[in-house]
């Protein structure tokens, strides 16, 4: 698969990782879990937004461009990320921040806010959860507009279909990691929340024949609202690489329960992931994606919905920076 027709801007030197753990396969008692270190992409502290961001901040940069605009939640990972390639770049960088849970938001926060104030964020504006980001962002772009400026707008999560081909390109890295390393996963874990990076996999290892099942839990929602999210991520990535050849109806799963109470809040399965990777392996999740994402794989297995004497990839996405603002829950551990 040949992505060198896209635009694309370099942000880490690949490939990422493929490590086992087996510290953390012992702790488990199986199944044998090898990790795609995504967090350590570059734009520190890393994370599987910079992958998106290579594609679609050339496209920025080719359109003219002078600022980017983005979206997320208070502690948005790809917010950090997008605001950090506009730095890289010499471009500003405006967020449309949406406060989903009441008062989750403060300007004192830790985490991915003091980095946004450290990156030096041109501006943020905070609104109400289930307002229209799409629109919001709009008109930052044509505040600007109106100063002279040109904006772009990049999706929340990075997530359409140039934004995919960050996956295609890992699924390609992944491909030939498995066969120099000799590993067989039988299959790969992966969190699901905006769908770009869970879409953008299920494309591309469709694309070039890696054949092993995706798994993908929600990180804010269940499966009967997530997976049409993801299959339309997916086949937008297909159509834009021209793949023509039908996706089986098996190749978008996900699963639910995990993210739950609320998207963001922590629970304890996400606080003992967190702290058994940590302590196992000196891995850092994050408490709102890959510490949800790993305890719903943890939780599998151990339920044997998945048979112990597998072989398992879970990609991590990054998002250390948000365990600052959830030092005190993680330190107690109580949710």
């Amino acid at each position: 698969m040949d992505l060198s027709r896209f635009p694309r801007r370099c942000y880490t030197t690949t490939p990422t990782p493929l490590e086992f753990l087996p510290r953390f396969t012992a702790a488990l008692g199986g199944p044998k879990v090898w990790i795609k270190r995504d967090d350590l992409c570059g734009l520190s502290p890393g994370g599987n937004k910079t992958r998106k961001l290579e594609f679609l901040v050339a496209d920025a940069l080719a359109q003219g461009a002078d600022t980017l605009i983005t979206c997320g939640a208070p502690q948005s990972n790809h917010c950090r990320i997008t605001l950090a390639a506009a730095v890289k770049e010499g471009l500003r960088c405006r967020l449309v921040i949406e406060e989903r849970i009441p008062g989750t938001f403060r300007e004192d926060a830790s985490g991915n806010h003091f980095l946004f104030r450290l990156y030096g964020v041109e501006h943020i504006d905070v609104v109400p959860a289930g307002t229209d980001m799409a629109a919001a962002m709009a008109r930052v772009a044509t505040d600007l507009q109106q100063q002279g400026r040109k904006g772009y707008v990049i999706p929340g999560g990075g997530s359409n279909a140039l934004g995919g081909l960050g996956y295609v390109a890992c699924a390609q890295e992944l491909q030939q990691q498995l066969r120099e390393q000799d590993v067989r996963p039988d299959r790969i874990f992966v969190g699901s929340g905006s769908s770009g990076t869970h879409g953008g996999l299920v494309a591309g290892c469709h694309a070039i024949g890696l054949d092993v099942p995706i798994v993908g839990i929600g990180v804010s929602r269940d499966p009967e609202q997530q997976e049409p999210l993801v299959l339309k991520e997916a086949l937008a990535v297909l159509a834009l690489l021209s793949v023509d050849r039908p996706l089986p109806a098996d190749a978008v799963q996900c699963v639910g329960g995990y993210w739950q109470p609320k998207y963001s809040l922590p629970n304890p399965g996400m606080i003992e992931a967190v702290q058994l990777l940590a302590r196992t392996e000196a891995v850092l999740l994050d408490p709102v994606y890959t510490g949800k994402a790993m305890a719903g794989m943890i939780d599998l297995y151990r339920r044997e919905v998945f048979p112990r004497d597998e072989t398992a990839v879970f990609l991590h996405t990054g998002g250390a920076p948000a365990l600052f603002a959830y030092a005190d829950v993680l330190r107690t551990g109580e949710a």
